[in-house]
């Protein structure tokens, strides 16, 4: 399907560990750059990780590097995150490129984005 879906999602305490999956069958999504984003309620949509189409570059934002890892696989991408804190709750959103094989930490580059899966981590 063109819109990706999102799986993986729920509660988890600090400290642990969720795999959140991004699926899609479409050539732009097994071709493109795939980047991850997450936002909570009345806060912007903010970059959390990207994968360029071929796997060979990522790009993380600051506060989750060393902790979360992308990856990517046919008609999956994976987004592993460790140690996670009460501040990554959010809604994490799965987006890829319609032309494009970079990871672009702006979401204006990503053309079509999935429904979201809620990631809640507890103290």
């Amino acid at each position: 399907q063109v819109q990706p879906v999102e799986s993986g999602g729920g509660l988890v305490q600090a400290g642990g560990s969720l795999r959140l999956a991004c699926a899609s069958s479409t050539v732009a999504f097994n071709n493109n750059g795939v980047g991850w984003f997450r936002q909570n309620p009345g806060n912007e949509r903010e970059f959390v990780a990207a994968i360029t189409g071929s796997a060979s570059d990522r790009r993380y934002a600051d506060s989750v590097r060393g902790r979360f890892t992308i990856s990517r696989q046919k008609d999956t991408v994976l987004l592993q995150m460790n140690n996670l804190r009460t501040e990554d709750t959010a809604l994490y959103y799965c987006a890829y490129r319609e032309l494009g094989g970079a990871a672009m930490t702006e979401s204006q580059y990503y053309k079509y984005w999935g429904q979201g899966t809620q990631v809640t981590v507890s103290p």
